[in-house]
């Protein structure tokens, strides 16, 4: 079954930097990847970062310039640099479809003080 698959998470320490990936589990069937959403232990998701159609980009307030949203030229992967990082960003990461249809398995970040 087509799916989305995320990468890139794992632990880090205060002002440091992550960049995670999303690629598709099918090359067959392509599921574009356009958002990263975020939840943490207790608190609603939010949304971190999108990509409209034309390629401009979108971010949550608390972002404030820390991470890039980017995709190769076919969407096939979907990318999040995420630097200057801060104990509030600890969270599972998930890349997200276009309307939410699709929804990758969530790659933990820990941001340690």
């Amino acid at each position: 079954q087509a799916a989305l698959v995320e990468s890139g998470g794992g632990s880090v320490q205060a002002g440091g930097s992550l960049r995670l990936s999303c690629a598709n589990s099918d090359s067959t069937f392509l599921i574009r990847a356009t958002m990263w959403y975020r939840q943490a232990p207790g608190k609603e998701r939010e949304l971190v970062a999108g990509l409209t159609e034309d390629g401009s980009a979108y971010y949550g307030r608390f972002v404030k310039g820390r991470f890039t949203i980017s995709g190769d030229g076919a969407r096939k992967s979907l990318y999040l640099q995420m630097n200057n990082l801060k104990p509030e960003d600890t969270a599972t990461y998930y890349c997200v479809s276009a309307g939410e249809h699709y929804w990758g398995q969530g790659t933990q970040v820990t941001v340690v003080p």
